[in-house]
C-alpha cells in the first residue's frame, strides 16, 4: 500500500466520514503537526447545516476549510481519502474545497 504524507509546504488533507459526520484535518507529517480541522460538530458549521450525513453537510465543510487555509497561505494539499471512493460525500468535500480555492 501506498502511504500519502504531506509537508510545511503541502500538507496532508485527510477526511474521515462516519455515518453521523463528516471531518476534516490538514497535517503537517513532517513536523507531527495537525495545522487545522473542522467538523460536522463545529460551532461555526453547525448553524449552516441541517446533518453531518449529507453530502451538501461535506461541501460546506471543504469549503470553510479552504477558505482558512487561503487566510494562512495554504494553497496546495494532498488529498487523503484512506482507501475510500471518490464519490458521495468524499467527492462533494473534495469539489467544495477546489471551489474555495484550495489545489490538490
Amino acid at each position: 500500500m501506498k502511504r500519502i504524507k504531506g509537508s510545511p509546504n503541502r500538507p496532508r488533507l485527510a477526511v474521515f466520514r462516519s455515518n453521523r459526520h463528516f471531518y476534516a484535518q490538514v497535517i503537517d507529517d513532517q513536523n507531527s503537526k495537525t495545522l487545522f480541522s473542522l467538523s460536522t460538530l463545529d460551532t461555526s458549521v453547525r448553524d449552516l447545516i441541517k446533518t453531518g450525513q449529507n453530502s451538501e453537510a461535506a461541501r460546506i465543510i471543504g469549503k470553510k476549510l479552504a477558505e482558512a487555509l487561503i487566510k494562512n497561505n495554504l494553497v496546495q494539499v494532498v488529498l487523503d481519502r484512506r482507501f475510500k471512493p471518490y464519490h458521495g460525500r468524499i467527492e462533494a468535500f473534495a469539489q467544495g474545497a477546489r471551489d474555495g480555492g484550495l489545489e490538490f
